[in-house]
């Protein structure tokens, strides 16, 4: 059970390297511009206030000024499209997200010892869309950080019915947190912080929401075809259009232990639980006897596995089918990460699967535990 821990993916970025690009504003203030207007209490006079754009997953150093004695501040800059900043105080670890162009007059209003948790921005709706999400993700972050460390701790004591509840309890919060996400962004389906949390797999999983993602997308392509973010989320998605969900699942032609070739659009008129695994993969051996588990309960209703290994040792290959009783279709080219199936299914980490229906449409992604055997019970009623 992996967490995403979603406010961490926005915080990660504050630590990426930062250019200098400058950090005067007297040209800057003659030009049409940006302007960020800001009052702090707690705020000591001579604090340093500076603003950074987000490029490329770097911050750029924009510009910078100090905070009088009753805490305010005036920031002024252009922008070449509207985009993503990073507010900070000289000495504080946190942070203010903001979305500047050059129509931007903001107001910005806060406590500096706890800036992050206590400001409020006005005059840019797309800064305050930025306010509603990372809130939305501080709170989902918190709820399935506690669902992870109570997960652990059983896990620690060997009390597995209580993983269990845990992991359904985790899966469920996190469906609802990606539900309030949705809702956000539905909202707000031309705005550059749609686009930028979209296109970050840290934020947003497109890969099982693709057809969401897409939607969106879409509306962005028409509504702000020239911005980073814009092209960024078509670059995320273009890869995963192939594999989506209800899309035919490319076919792959691989050869077995016994060096016979055996295609994976051989086995149509079954579901089929196309696994991508390795012998030397730890997290692959840990699952494999939940698919065995849920192989022979479902093996005669219709239901068979094919899997591909990314191995590259032949004789690892098949000692970890034998060990681990694996009795179904297997199949490598023995090229480890360049398998040419792993590529084509844009396999980046393993364990990963799919499970296609009889037609070979895949209807589900990466089934995990209880939740293979309760997607078969639905689906083979």
């Amino acid at each position: 059970m992996t967490s995403l821990l979603l406010v961490a993916s926005l915080l990660s970025l504050s630590s990426t390297a930062c250019s200098d690009a400058s950090s005067s504003t007297t040209a800057a203030a003659a030009q049409a511009g940006y302007e960020i207007s800001g009052q702090l209490r707690n705020a000591t006079a001579g604090t340093k206030v500076s603003l950074a754009e987000l490029t490329d997953n770097q911050f750029v150093a924009r510009e910078s000024t100090t905070t009088d004695a009753q805490g305010r501040f005036t920031l002024k800059g252009t922008a070449s499209e509207p985009a993503l900043y990073q507010l900070k105080l000289e000495g504080a670890k946190q942070e203010v997200w903001l979305v500047l162009d050059n129509k931007t007059k903001l107001q910005l209003s806060g406590d500096a010892q706890k800036l992050a948790a206590d400001y409020s921005v006005k005059g840019s709706k797309d800064s305050e869309l930025m306010q509603q999400l990372t809130r939305q993700m501080q709170r989902s972050s918190g709820q399935l950080q506690g669902i992870m460390e109570r997960y652990q701790a059983n896990a620690q004591a060997g009390r597995q019915d209580s993983m269990k509840v845990l992991e359904a309890r985790f899966m469920t919060t996190q469906a609802r947190n990606t539900g309030a996400l949705k809702s956000l962004i539905r909202r707000n389906p031309t705005s550059v912080v749609s686009a930028f949390a979209l296109g970050t797999p840290q934020i947003f999983n497109a890969d099982e929401n693709f057809t969401f993602a897409d939607s969106v997308a879409t509306q962005l392509r028409k509504a702000q075809p020239d911005s980073r973010y814009t092209k960024a989320l078509v670059q995320t998605l273009e890869p995963l259009r192939k594999t989506a969900i209800g899309t035919v699942a490319p076919d792959i032609q691989l050869t077995n232990p016994a060096g016979k070739v055996v295609s994976l659009s051989s086995l149509r008129g079954q579901y089929v639980l196309l696994d991508f695994w390795a012998s030397w993969c730890g997290p692959c051996r840990q699952e494999n006897p939940n698919v065995v588990k849920t192989y022979e309960q479902y093996k005669n209703k219709k239901f068979t596995v094919y899997g591909v290994s990314l191995d590259q040792d032949k004789g690892k290959w098949e000692k970890a089918i034998q060990a681990d009783g694996l009795t179904w279709t297997h199949v490598s080219d023995l090229k480890g990460w360049q398998s040419a199936a792993g590529q084509a299914y844009g396999v980046q980490s393993i364990p990963m699967n799919f499970l296609l229906d009889p037609q070979g449409r895949i209807i589900a992604k990466n089934l995990r535990g209880e939740a293979l055997s309760a997607k078969l019970a639905t689906v083979l009623k």
